[in-house]
């Protein structure tokens, strides 16, 4: 028994040397983590908030007294609404169908799912005019029923939720996928409904999960560019979101004005940080609370 300890004893510390970093190389790897975060996120923030504040709070308050700039939050705020509930359904539908059940076609609505994150927003926008615009695909038949979808707000809002569609799906499948069907299978045994089932042991399952993902999906919606760009005609007053009215005022030499409008989207911005830091928080407390 002492030969073996003996040994043991000989072999930990190579074993030691070949898995772990020593002081200096972790120290230079914190440095360097440390060094772009500073850059990269640090550096932006604070640039935002001071040129947004260069001339002093009053002018910084008065970013917002344009009517082209309330125009450009209640419209931002109108599509996130309209965008987050529909991805939402969309999310909690798809995600149940493909973790829960087999079925043909299984891996083309995962592929479907996954397009937008292989597109860009860009072209996404693009192909939202060839079909819905004055000379597209479907043009004659809104014309008939005097229906307009790009340079207006409802081009805007599909734009939105096929770039943010695969957001809250993308977090819910792997994480009922891996707590199986057990819970629903056990509460159908029991004598629940479907709809009971899905309410009382799904939803709570994946509580966290699903709120993390409408709070990247919110995120999302509010700060989306690309497509947005393509599809609303840059209307000032009229179908301008946020960043599309940051634009404008950066363009046109107004960079106070801009940078504080834009502070809007950086406070959104740490608000989902902060936010996601507690969802995740909470997620691995109930973990650890579940393990004893």
């Amino acid at each position: 028994m002492s030969e073996t300890t003996a040994k043991s004893n000989v072999q930990e510390p190579a074993i030691n040397s070949v898995v772990t970093e020593s002081r200096g190389t972790r120290a230079l790897l914190i440095g360097v983590a440390v060094f772009f975060l500073l850059i990269f996120l640090v550096l932006p923030l604070v640039t935002v908030f001071q040129q947004a504040f260069a001339k002093g709070v009053q002018a910084y308050f008065a970013s917002f007294d344009d009517d082209d700039a309330q125009a450009a939050i209640k419209l931002t705020c109108i599509v996130a609404a309209i965008a987050v509930p529909f991805n939402l359904v969309f999310g909690i539908a798809a995600s149940w169908a493909i973790a829960k059940f087999q079925f043909p076609g299984k891996s083309l609505l995962i592929t479907l799912i996954d397009l937008p994150f292989s597109v860009s927003p860009v072209v996404s926008g693009l192909i939202f005019i060839l079909v819905f615009g004055a000379q597209g695909l479907l043009a004659p038949l809104l014309n008939t029923f005097d229906v307009q979808i790009v340079f207006a707000v409802p081009g805007i809002v599909l734009a939105t939720v096929f770039v943010t569609f695969p957001l809250i799906a993308r977090q819910l499948i792997p994480l009922m996928e891996e707590q199986g069907n057990g819970d629903e299978e056990a509460a159908l045994t029991l004598g629940a409904s479907g709809f009971h089932a899905f309410r009382t042991v799904t939803l709570p399952n994946i509580k966290w999960g699903l709120l993390y993902g409408v709070l990247l999906c919110n995120a999302r919606a509010m700060g989306e560019f690309g497509a947005v760009s393509v599809v609303s005609g840059h209307i000032r007053g009229l179908t301008d979101t946020i960043p599309l009215h940051v634009e404008i005022l950066y363009n046109e030499y107004n960079f106070v004005a801009a940078f504080a409008v834009a502070s809007l989207l950086t406070g959104l911005a740490l608000v989902t940080l902060v936010i996601k830091a507690i969802l995740t928080w909470r997620y691995s407390s109930e973990l650890a609370a579940g393990a004893h």
